[in-house]
């Protein structure tokens, strides 16, 4: 930290982090200021065949043409979480939206489990088989992208997966004329801690030429 102030502050209040000086990680700061973030509700099935369901809120869309979507996963203790680990072993994986009827199913399935046991049991939600791929997907969510692996990079103590994007899946109620509404999708993002957002209170802005 630098400044004249207590902590790191400057004769303003304000905070200056210089990362070269600390020691401890930035997920707070880092999860605390980029907000929203949409989330990802990754299926996948281990080689044993054990379905896993779990949230990341480390999501975007990587390219649109291919189609590839990429969620990162913080690392464990012991390397790869389960959902990476599915996902590299078996090459495919579900990309779930994440609705408000759904945040609580969610919330649940955020638990860590033994092996061989499915948060899709735990949170009592009902499967759905997938098109092109064997992980299945939520029934219950409105949107689901099917995802073959594109790759796994390593980032520090994150593993960044891609996914190029195989099959959707698109509730009509969430639809108008034959396309996604954003106006029908109640999605949910996530803040920091145990705090979420919803997505229903929104204002349009014109893009300048």
């Amino acid at each position: 930290m630098t400044g004249g102030g207590p902590a790191g502050g400057t004769e303003t209040g304000a905070l200056e982090i210089d990362v070269d000086d600390r020691d401890d990680s930035l997920y707070r700061l880092l999860s605390s200021a980029v907000v929203p973030r949409p989330i990802a509700w990754v299926s996948t099935r281990c080689e044993d065949g054990v379905d896993n369901l779990a949230p990341y809120s480390f999501f975007t869309v990587a390219s649109v043409a291919p189609p590839v979507l990429l969620f990162a996963p913080v690392d464990g203790t012991d390397g790869l979480k389960d959902t990476p680990r599915n996902a590299r072993d078996t090459g495919e994986f579900v990309v779930n939206l994440v609705t408000e009827d759904l945040a609580e199913a969610m919330n649940e399935t955020s638990a860590t489990l033994p092996a061989g046991e499915s948060e899709f049991d735990r949170a009592g939600l009902e499967r759905a088989d997938s098109v092109a791929v064997d992980p299945p997907r939520v029934a219950g969510s409105k949107v689901a992208f099917e995802c073959s692996l594109h790759d796994l990079i390593d980032v520090g103590g994150s593993t960044l997966v891609l996914g190029e994007v195989r099959h959707v899946h698109v509730d009509e109620s969430v639809t108008t004329d034959g396309k996604i509404d954003v106006d029908e999708i109640e999605a949910v993002g996530r803040l920091a801690g145990s705090q979420y957002v919803r997505t229903d209170d929104r204002f349009s802005l014109e893009r300048p030429p």
